[in-house]
C-alpha cells in the first residue's frame, strides 16, 4: 500500500466501525548494520558536489549554537541552494546521491528530515547508506510510513478512497519503521515521527478510541536508547481537535505512558505555536521535536501554491519574525535545561529553509546570551 502526496488533500468520510487490522506480513531477513557504517568514498572532485564557501560569521554562529540544538531541513535535494549549501549547479538526481554528505558539513545543519519514508517504507540498508554519509554527531528526523499513519487509503489525486485497515498497526509500525530505522541509522537516529494525516470526520468524533489505538501502537515499540541514545518517538497531528481542552490531557497521558513526545507542527492546519505549548508543558521534562512545514499565508492546502511562489527556494519571501522569536525561546529554554531539540524547516515555511535556519540560529544564540547575562532569580 503506497501513499500518494499530498497527504493533506480533502478526504471523504468513510469510517463506520474500525476495520480489522490485517496480520503483519513476515519480515524479510535484514542484516544488522554495523554500529559505525563505513564512510563511502569521496565523490570525484571533477563531477561531485562540493561545499559552498561559508563565511566566517556562519562558522562563528555554528560554534555559538548550543550542541543540543539540532536544526535542519526537509530533505536536501534543492538545486536552488547553490551558494548557500553547495557550490555550482547540480541536478536533483546528483544532489540526491551526493548532497547529504555536503549538507552535513554545513555549520548549522545538524539534522535532516527524511520525508520519503512517508510515501514508502525504507529498508535498513537504505537507512544505513544515509548514516554512512554523515558524521557521528549528526541525527536524523524520520517520518513513519503513511501505511501506518494515514487513516485512509488514497487515490492518485490524494483523496481518501477507503478505510486503511493498517492504521496505527503496532506490528507494521515496528516492522516497517522503527526496526529498520534502528538497524540502519543506529546511534544517528533522532526523532521518529508518526505524522497522523487529517482524520475523516467520523474519527474526529471518536478521538478517545483513536487515542487508545495510538497508545497501543506506541507502547508496542521497543526502547530506543539501547541502540540510539538520543532517539525519541514523536507524534505530529494535522487536526486542531487533538488539542481541544477535553482531549489534550488524555493525549499527554498517552504520550507519557508510551515514552513518546508531541511534535510541534507549525502548519496552516494547526493552531499557532503558543496554543500548542500547553501540551509540551504537560510532557515536561523531555526533548523538543518541531517541524516548521507551511506558511499560513498559503492556507491549509497550500503546498502547491508555496511551491510555485517559492521555487527555486533561494530567498525569503514571507518572513515571520514573531514565530522566529517564539520558537527561539522554546528551543533555548529546552536545551538550556539539558534536553535535546530537533527542529526541521521546510522551504515552504518562508521560501528558503537554509536562510530561515540561519535567522532562527541567530535568535537562539541571542536568547542564550540574554539568559546568561540575566539569570533568573529566586
Amino acid at each position: 500500500m503506497t501513499a500518494t502526496p499530498p497527504p493533506d488533500a480533502p478526504q471523504d468520510d468513510l469510517f463506520g466501525d474500525w476495520p480489522a487490522a490485517p496480520p503483519a506480513p513476515t519480515a524479510p531477513a535484514v542484516p544488522e548494520a554495523a554500529a559505525e557504517p563505513a564512510t563511502p568514498p569521496a565523490p570525484r572532485r571533477s563531477a561531485g558536489v562540493r561545499p559552498a564557501e561559508w563565511d566566517e560569521a556562519l562558522h562563528a554562529l555554528g560554534a555559538a549554537l548550543p550542541p543540543r540544538v539540532r536544526l535542519g531541513t526537509s530533505s536536501w535535494t534543492y538545486p536552488g541552494w547553490k551558494g548557500l549549501v553547495w557550490e555550482g549547479e547540480h541536478s536533483q538526481a546528483l544532489l540526491s546521491k551526493q548532497g547529504l554528505a555536503v549538507y552535513a558539513q554545513h555549520p548549522l545543519l545538524r539534522t535532516v528530515s527524511i520525508d520519503r519514508s512517508f510515501y514508502r517504507p525504507l529498508t535498513a540498508e537504505q537507512y544505513a547508506r544515509y548514516a554512512g554519509q554523515v558524521p557521528a554527531d549528526f541525527r536524523f528526523v524520520v517520518k513513519a510510513p503513511s501505511l501506518v499513519t494515514d487513516a485512509l487509503v488514497r487515490s492518485e489525486d490524494g483523496r481518501g478512497k477507503q478505510a486503511n485497515s493498517a492504521f496505527l498497526s503496532p506490528e507494521l509500525a515496528l516492522q516497517e519503521f522503527v526496526q529498520p530505522v534502528l538497524e540502519g541509522l543506529g546511534e544517528r537516529a533522532g526523532a521518529l515521527v508518526f505524522q497522523l494525516s487529517p482524520l475523516p470526520q467520523t474519527l474526529l468524533h471518536r478521538l478517545p478510541e483513536v487515542l487508545d489505538r495510538l497508545g497501543a501502537m506506541l507502547r508496542a515499540q521497543p526502547p530506543l536508547q539501547a541502540t540510539a541514545p538520543d532517539a525519541v518517538l514523536a507524534v505530529e497531528v494535522r487536526d486542531p481537535e487533538w488539542l481541544a481542552p477535553e482531549v489534550l490531557p488524555r493525549l499527554a497521558e498517552v504520550l507519557r505512558a508510551s515514552r513518546a513526545t508531541y511534535c510541534l507542527g507549525l502548519h496552516a492546519r494547526m493552531p499557532a505555536l503558543e496554543d500548542q505549548l500547553p501540551l509540551l508543558r504537560l510532557l515536561w521534562p523531555g526533548p523538543l521535536v518541531c517541524r516548521w512545514n507551511l506558511n499560513p499565508v498559503h492556507g491549509m492546502y497550500g503546498y502547491e501554491d508555496a511551491e510555485k511562489r517559492y521555487e527555486p527556494f533561494d530567498r525569503i519571501h514571507h518572513p515571520d519574525p514573531d514565530l522566529h522569536a517564539g520558537l527561539a525561546r522554546v528551543i533555548a529554554g529546552t536545551t538550556g535545561r539539558g534536553q535535546n531539540a530537533y527542529v526541521t524547516v521546510s522551504n515552504h515555511a518562508e521560501g528558503c529553509a537554509p536562510l530561515t535556519i540561519r535567522t532562527l540560529a541567530q535568535r537562539i544564540v541571542a536568547e542564550v546570551e540574554s539568559t546568561l547575562s540575566n539569570p533568573p532569580t529566586g
